[in-house]
This record gives structure tokens, sequence and C-alpha cells, in this order.
């Protein structure tokens, strides 16, 4: 995006609105107009924030129970298992799991 150095508006491509039929950046409020004579690359990479782990993350599954589950990986029988309420209150809870054989460590939940 460019911008108008006159009034900061933001500019507009327009094709062939220069004096030689050339395209332009042109202001929709004053009358600034930039003839585009070679081609306008940026490139400006951002910085992803990090997103928090909102179930918790490894804390959360330190003093959880097992159940008999079966885990659709390893098809293992003991899952740890912890419920949270995600959605509005009328809602069921939904169950995650977390497979109990070390090797897999393969989580799922169900609503």
């Amino acid at each position: 995006m460019h911008f108008c150095p006159s009034c900061s508006n933001l500019l507009l491509i327009e094709p062939g609105t220069g004096a030689e039929g050339e395209t332009c950046l042109v202001c929709q409020t004053c009358p600034y107009i930039y003839p585009i004579r070679q081609p306008i690359i940026s490139r400006t990479i951002l910085k992803r924030k990090e997103v928090d782990d909102v179930l918790g993350g490894e804390e959360a599954w330190k003093n959880v129970e097992a159940i008999g589950a079966v885990c659709p990986v390893c098809r293992h029988e003991r899952a740890y298992f912890k419920q949270i309420q995600l959605r509005s209150a009328d809602e069921p809870m939904t169950s995650f799991f977390k497979c109990c054989n070390i090797k897999c460590d393969h989580g799922w939940k169900e609503n």
C-alpha cells in the first residue's frame, strides 16, 4: 500500500491516467498523481505472535486420572482424560484424552 504524501490517504492504481498513458498511483481526495515507470516491489514479512495453549499445555496433564479408553493410533487400552467446558453452559463438556503409552502420546477429543 502506498499513501499520498500530501494528505496521507491511500493511493489507488489507475491504468492510463499519466501524461504518457502510463499507469499511475492516484489520490482520491487531492490532485496528487504518481506515474509508475518501473515495477514497485516491496515485501514485508510479518512476525507471528506466539499463541498461548488454551488447554493449559503439558502442565495441565500432570495430575489427571486415567480411564479405560482405546487409543485410535496405537490401540493402547488406557488414556488420561480431562473435561473442559468449551461451549455455552447448556452444552455438554468436551472430554480430552491422551494415550498412557509413553511412546505414542497421542491426544484426541470427544464431545
